[in-house]
């Protein structure tokens, strides 16, 4: 146990790639806490570490040095299968590009994530269905994606991400595919499930997504240039007042 009740914990985290002869210094000491229920975005331009971060908290790469620890569980000491595991069970990803199922419903692939649980078909389609309604598409769980809009697929990406129940919901340049009207309905949605509870983190190269957020970490070659917590913005409360 990491001794302390955040819900990521990271410990002088360096990630180094190889290049030929050239060591590459993607993430360089990186010492950060991310409690439940924050709201956090991950913000710098290409080559800042961004990308690495995100895959380090979506269990998707480990550190070459320092500790990850979810939960209160260093990552090192998981294997391949308890990763999997884990990101099945605690991380809801959403990514840039929808990555939806393109002959499936949009219930299908809400319910897709279940599968690898043993849950029973009934089972999984109610919880399919209630993350859809969540997201205002319960009306068309029927539709393929190329039936939706580009807001309407990112909207069945975030109930796929939900119907698991995850401790947090980990987007990938979320609003990147969508226009800027488009974009403010995501994000307006990303501040009602903060608002229900949930911990949200989402990495983006956008001022003004990383604004949207409650708190912002600006990566830099690598490390941790600033942290800030941003204001409420104009009509999100606090949770109990969502």
């Amino acid at each position: 146990m990491n001794g302390d009740d955040a819900l990521i914990r990271l410990q002088g985290v360096a990630k180094h790639y190889q290049m030929g002869e050239e060591t590459i210094c993607a993430l360089n000491g990186i010492d950060l806490r991310i409690m439940r229920n924050d709201y956090i975005a991950f913000i710098g331009a290409s080559g800042s570490g961004k990308s690495t971060m995100m895959n380090i908290l979506g269990c998707l790469d480990t550190p070459t040095h320092g500790q990850y620890f979810l939960n209160g569980r260093d990552v090192a000491g998981m294997s391949e299968a308890e990763l999997a595991h884990t990101r099945n069970l605690e991380i809801g990803f959403i990514f840039q590009s929808f990555n939806l199922l393109t002959r499936a419903t949009a219930l299908q692939n809400v319910m897709q994530p279940l599968i690898y649980r043993g849950m029973r078909p009934a089972e999984r389609a109610r919880r399919a269905r209630e993350a859809l309604a969540r997201v205002g598409l319960e009306k068309r769980q029927d539709h393929l994606p190329n039936q939706l809009s580009g807001g309407q697929r990112q909207r069945v990406a975030i109930a796929r991400a939900l119907c698991s129940e995850p401790s947090i919901l980990l987007a990938d340049e979320p609003t990147g595919n969508l226009d800027s009207s488009t974009a403010a309905d995501i994000m307006a949605l990303f501040d009602t499930l903060h608002g229900e509870g949930q911990t949200v983190i989402v990495v983006t190269h956008e001022a003004d997504i990383a604004a949207h957020c409650r708190r912002a970490v600006r990566l830099h070659d690598g490390r941790v240039q600033s942290d800030v917590q941003n204001p409420p913005r104009q009509g999100h409360g606090e949770r109990a007042g969502v």
